[in-house]
């Protein structure tokens, strides 16, 4: 890890530390760090900037600055990032701010922050924290979205394919189609959501934690979210072509929740399943996570800076 001190007189947004992860992001990053110092050196003298080389240096480092007593941590990646930083930052008091380089950046946009640098850098400096919901399955913190079945298969697909091709948004779509036409077993599960149960044979299972991300892939749910419940669709079992047809409505938008998908929403859902482990999705990242699998919604643990015209809305 890399720390670059810019020269300069604290701000009075205190002291702020930017963890950039060095492998994050659609883009080029041999710029991005110049970029980011320059802009930091107009709006935040006195921040600091650390670059890591690899993302397993990403809980450690943002545990240190929190023990080193910033006042902001700056998440500078793509969602699995952001979602990293927020799992360690929520419930010590610690703002999070975000300088989005990911390829989606589905959390940044749900708070409009920009996926520019000097404009994100400047919201940091401009902007207010406000409250985000987060949620978790087990012990595994997410923001966006978790998910078992086809989706962690997919994102195993795409590692492969964006050492090859690199980060693209198309190389993503091909990841889905290349995962779809090759996945075996379906899960078996029970789903418990408040007073429903239903036993399942599923393909994939999602739950989302982010209406901007419901409405950009077309599905309904919203309205679930903004009453504080985790909004859970389960895909029907059907043959490859089937899973394929789906996964291009969602791609499309053209999805529709209790048609091409089961949707059940509580503040605690648990999924049971017979088998001891599967891979999980958490933001775009992948783990092996022991069933059951406990999924519940947590309230006012994290501060994130965000515009004054999106304090205390629907995200």
């Amino acid at each position: 890890m890399k720390m670059q001190p810019i020269e300069g007189t604290r701000s009075h947004l205190g002291r702020i530390c930017v963890i950039m992860n060095g492998k994050s992001g659609r883009r080029d990053t041999q710029d991005i760090p110049a970029q980011i110092r320059k802009a930091l050196e107009t709006n935040a003298p006195g921040a600091e900037l650390r670059i890591l080389d690899s993302g397993s240096e990403l809980l450690p480092a943002t545990r240190k600055a929190v023990e080193e007593g910033f006042d902001m941590v700056v998440a500078a990646g793509g969602d699995g990032t952001v979602s990293g930083v927020a799992s360690v930052l929520h419930g010590t008091g610690v703002t999070m701010g975000i300088l989005p380089l990911g390829t989606f950046n589905y959390f940044a946009r749900s708070l409009d922050i920009p996926t520019e640098i000097p404009a994100a850098v400047d919201l940091l400096c401009e902007g207010a924290a406000r409250p985000v919901r987060i949620a978790r399955i087990n012990e595994r913190i997410f923001l966006n979205n978790a998910s078992l079945g086809a989706y962690p298969a997919i994102l195993k697909t795409r590692e492969d394919v964006y050492r090859r091709w690199g980060r693209r948004r198309i190389a993503a779509y091909w990841s889905v189609f290349l995962t779809l036409v090759t996945l075996r077993r379906p899960l078996r599960v029970r789903i418990e959501a408040g007073d429903q149960v239903l036993e399942r044979r599923t393909p994939l299972i999602f739950a989302v934690n982010n209406a901007f991300q419901l409405n950009q892939v077309g599905l309904q749910g919203e309205e679930e979210i903004a009453k504080g419940r985790l909004a859970l669709f389960i895909a029907p079992d059907t043959n490859r072509w089937g899973m394929l047809r789906n996964a291009l409505l969602l791609a499309l938008g053209l999805a529709e929740r209790e048609k091409e998908f089961d949707f059940v929403a509580a503040k605690r859902i648990q999924i049971v399943d017979h088998k001891k482990k599967h891979d999980i999705a958490c933001d775009g990242e992948r783990d092996r996570m022991a069933a059951p699998y406990d999924l519940q919604v947590i309230e006012n643990e994290l501060n994130v800076m965000a515009p004054e015209s999106r304090q205390g809305d629907i995200r």
